[in-house]
């Protein structure tokens, strides 16, 4: 199974919608998830026991070998398809 560190501002609202999409969207492809969801400031001391990171708001932080997925077109709609498609193939690659 897959671990996935959703991060926002507060680690409430928007990375509980961004974590159900990603979640439904995975399993509709096959894949297993877990999420958890966390505020963008926790990251760096949080994101080395995941396999992907997605953010809804701006982060410059450290994440070592984890890939970062910029996930607010998952919130706005536009680019939702390919941003979904991004989470995906890094989930596969490992």
């Amino acid at each position: 199974m897959k671990r996935i560190l959703i991060a926002c501002g507060n680690g409430i609202a928007t990375s509980t919608v961004v974590a159900s999409k990603v979640k439904e969207y995975l399993s509709e492809h096959g894949v297993e998830v877990s999420t958890t969801q966390t505020k963008l400031m926790e990251v760096p001391s949080k994101v080395q026991d995941y396999d992907l990171l997605v953010t809804t708001g701006q982060f410059e932080g450290q994440t070592g070998d984890v890939p970062v997925v910029k996930g607010m077109p998952i919130l706005t709609g536009i680019g939702a398809d390919q941003t979904m498609e991004e989470i995906l193939n890094h989930l596969n690659k490992n």
